[in-house]
């Protein structure tokens, strides 16, 4: 809890909440929604009945900026590399289609655009260096049809890398996963720390020039799960000037009972070992099955800003949160015009 005497004053009403909500600039850096349109064979604007996400509530959750992560699962038959560009042409379809709704992100000039026509400004990532197939020239490629970020490993061993599931051999980042890092950072790409092991996460730091972000991840001091992170790799982030995307993935929020409530959690003590400009939403949504009680899917995103604000956040610090801490490292990252 922030301020027991502050929380116990601020009561805002429904209209406050809802207005607030909708002047707030949000950013969700993770989704997962490629996959489940490319394996349901649907498309963005049609609502379902199940799932997190989709156009429609995507509109009304308020949601300002979104990370469309192209996954690529380990052991995938058929290739990575042919995964990850099936999954951007799914996003370039539905950009187009919806295009009253979404713009593609290829620097910093589009998110503002976006922002100001009150679109959605929609960032292409990949999730899984394997993607690349050990060659830099791939990275290159993938840059080049748009894609602005990259989650370095899953969590398993590939050419860049140990995940957090070979996180016993204590190996960090290959030679090659550290001239991809170095590379993303001329071509001016976010690096993604998020599942890798213990090792790659400091040889990321030790190795990139620029802020980096954990773009769905959780305090391991609240809820001990091998994907979380411990308090030295919070400081370290914000000292980088990088974001923490808080993720509502029920086994990293916690182990018995994961509710919004223990999402506040993680939020507060997160604010409290590295401050309030290194915490955002990284929601995993589509990523996981099953729902999070109190933030079931993306419509219920501003029952998180009422509750930040009741647990004594000023305003100016729930909109860090919900969208303005990552929005300052896009601005850096990001090339400010194509």
């Amino acid at each position: 809890m922030r301020d027991n005497a502050h929380n116990a004053r601020i009561q805002p009403d429904d209209n406050f909440v809802r207005n607030f909500h909708r002047s707030c600039r949000i950013v969700d850096a993770h989704c997962d929604i490629l996959v489940t349109l490319r394996e349901t064979n649907c498309c963005l604007n049609e609502e379902r009945t199940g799932g997190h996400l989709d156009l429609p509530r995507l509109v009304r959750g308020g949601v300002k900026v979104l990370f469309f992560a192209a996954f690529v699962r380990p052991y995938l038959p058929g290739g990575y590399l042919k995964r990850a560009l099936e999954l951007a042409a799914t996003f370039y379809r539905e950009t187009e289609n919806n295009h009253d709704f979404l713009v593609p992100v290829f620097a910093w000039e589009d998110l503002l655009l976006a922002l100001e026509q009150g679109k959605t400004a929609s960032i292409l990532t990949v999730e899984g260096g394997e993607a690349l197939e050990g060659s830099i020239e791939v990275l290159h490629m993938l840059h080049h049809i748009g894609v602005r970020g990259l989650t370095l490993t899953w969590n398993y061993r590939n050419a860049l890398g140990d995940g957090i599931a070979e996180r016993d051999s204590r190996g960090g980042l290959t030679k090659f996963g550290k001239v991809v890092v170095r590379e993303m950072n001329r071509l001016r790409m976010v690096v993604d720390v998020a599942h890798l092991s213990p090792a790659g996460f400091w040889d990321v730091l030790e190795t990139s020039s620029a802020p980096v972000i954990a773009s769905h991840c959780n305090s391991f001091q609240i809820c001990p799960h091998p994907r979380n992170l411990s308090d030295e790799q919070v400081r370290a982030i914000a000292a980088a000037g990088g974001v923490i995307g808080v993720t509502f993935v029920p086994a990293f929020v916690c182990s018995t009972n994961p509710s919004l409530e223990r999402v506040l959690d993680h939020i507060d003590h997160i604010v409290e070992v590295g401050g309030v400009d290194c915490v955002g939403l990284g929601s995993d949504f589509e990523g996981f099955d099953g729902f999070l009680p109190g933030l079931e899917d993306v419509t219920r995103l501003p029952h998180l800003t009422e509750s930040l604000l009741k647990r004594g956040y000023a305003q100016h610090e729930v909109r860090k949160i919900m969208g303005d801490n990552f929005l300052r490292v896009l601005e850096e990252v990001l090339p400010a015009s194509r």
